[in-house]
Order: C-alpha cells, then structure tokens, then sequence
C-alpha cells in the first residue's frame, strides 16, 4: 500500500510538473536573451482555451495541441513588440499581457467550460507492462511526458551548444557588444521569444488537453509566476529546471494526496504549500541571481532606430 502511494505521488508530480518544466523552459530561453516576461500566466491560459477549443470543435486533439502551440508563439510575439519594437518596460508589459489573458481566455474559453474530451492517448512506459494493473496505470503518460525531458536537452543544446544559442546568450549579456559584433539584438530577441512562446504553449496543451482534459477559468492556478521562481531555482539553466520542476510538481501531488487522505488541516491552508515552496526558493536563491542572470536581463535595447 505504502509503494503504491508512492508511485502514485511520483506519477501525479510528473503529470503536475510537465506543464510546470515546459514553461520554465521557456521562460529561460526569453530570459536568457535578457527579456523577463510576467505574462505566462495570461499566455498559459489562452493558449489552453485556444488549444481545447480546437481540440473540441475538431475532435482531434493533436490539433489542438497544434493550436495551443501557435497560439503561444503569437502571444508572446505581442509581448514582444512591446518590449522590442515599442521599447515598453518590460515588467508593465508582462502584466498587460497576463491581464489581456485572462479576459482572453475567458472569452475563448466561455463555450466550452465543462466540456471532455478524450485527450492525448496515455502509453505505457517500455517493460512495465508485467507489473500488476495498479502499479502499471501510474506510469502510463502522454507523448507530451515522453517528450519533455528530450526538449530540456535540445533547449540546453541549442543554447550551450549552438551559434544561435551564442547570440543569444551574447544578446541577455550585452545588447551593445552584440551590435558591435554585427547581430542584430532584436532580431535575436524575437527570434527567441517566438521559441518560448512555442515552449509555454506546450505547456498549456498538456494542462488542458492531456492532463485535466477539460477547461475552466484560471485553470493555470499561479503556474506562469511559479514557473518564473523555477527558473532562479535552476540558475537560468534547462537542465537544472527539471529538478525544479519535479520539486514542485511533487509539492502539487503531495498537498492533493493529503487532502485526499482527510488529513485534518484545512485544504486552503494546503493548497498554498507549492506557494510557500516559492516563497523559498525564491528566499535562498534569490542573493544568487547577479551571479547567474543574464547581465542584461529587463533592460531596454535603445539602440536601433
């Protein structure tokens, strides 16, 4: 009894972390390119209306993981004629765009509260099929879990690995000496928003399409901001963020399986527990940043004209 709670807690903080990974993932590509964006949260939640609604009226829901997917990338290219072409403070901007999403989504999203769909098909994962029906079911996972960790390792690929991710990593350190240099800040910077854009509305399909399988209002419930704390836990590192984002998911799975259990203490009081594992990390980790951010991270590139 005592190993199938286990596993079932380690199941549930994978299914809770995957949408949690994939926006730090993100989030640690814009940054690096020394943009820092608030408005996850608004973009998580229409990217999941966006992406249900299709997968809804389509009966497919690849498809709506498709569009889930776009629709990150165009909300973030909003963000980014904000901060890039608008030149607007970055932490204002991100907080337009998270309330743009919010009404957004709530007016995507309308139609379809209360709807099912089937989801992503759940696999079982390769030499587990002997185990016992109870055990076996804890590990079955959608295409969005396989491929989670593959992505954390191409993000770090691309940005330790690459020329592209040289730029942009020389664009969140200096703006100034990557101009000098021949690159075009902005240019990056686009360029690698699109991409986290892209990795936040991945993030949304999993939480609407392949884990709850259903949308309502504010679904997200503080992913987008806990996602940004994930990444000053990881040190602006993709490898490191998927501790990070095991840690919390396994914080999610915990408070739910008490709950579960009846345990005496009041739910809301519960519910704040991957709240307070933020509050933290953020207190240990945050004297770290000037050691780990991009030098460049939230200031405004002046000079393209």
């Amino acid at each position: 009894m005592i190993l199938l709670t286990l596993t079932g807690i380690i199941s549930s903080a994978i299914y809770s972390g995957t949408s949690l990974l994939y926006t730090t993932l993100g989030e640690v590509v814009g940054e690096r390119s020394g943009i820092v964006n608030l408005g996850l949260e608004g973009i998580l939640l229409v990217s999941a209306s966006v992406g249900f609604g299709v997968a809804v009226r389509s009966g497919n829901p690849y498809l709506g993981v498709l569009a889930s997917i776009l629709s990150g990338g165009v909300m973030n290219m909003l963000f980014g004629y904000l901060v890039i072409e608008r030149r607007a403070n970055q932490l204002a901007s991100g907080l337009a765009i998270m309330f743009l999403g919010f009404g957004l989504s709530a007016l995507i999203g309308g139609p379809y509260v209360g709807a099912q769909i089937k989801g992503l098909p759940r696999i079982l994962l390769p030499g587990l099929a002997n185990l016992p029906k109870l055990f076996a079911s804890q590990f079955k996972f959608d295409l969005l879990i396989f491929a989670v960790i593959p992505v954390a390792i191409f993000i770090w690929f691309l940005l330790y690995r690459t020329k592209w991710g040289l730029f942009v990593r020389a664009v969140g350190e200096s703006t100034d000496t990557a101009f000098a240099a021949g690159k075009d800040p902005c240019w990056i910077r686009y360029q690698a928003l699109f991409l986290s854009g892209l990795l936040v509305g991945c993030a949304a399909a999993h939480l609407s399409i392949a884990y709850t399988m259903t949308w309502r209002e504010f679904m997200t419930a503080g992913r987008g901001f806990i996602s940004i704390a994930l990444v000053i836990f990881s040190k602006w590192h993709p490898i490191r963020a998927i501790a990070g984002a095991l840690l919390f998911g396994g914080a999610v799975a915990f408070q739910l399986f008490l709950q579960a259990r009846g345990v005496k203490i009041s739910p809301f009081l519960l519910d704040t527990i991957p709240y307070a594992l933020t509050l933290i990390v953020l207190i240990l980790w945050g004297g770290t940043r000037k050691y780990s951010a991009p030098a460049s991270l939230g200031r405004i590139y002046q000079g393209r004209e």
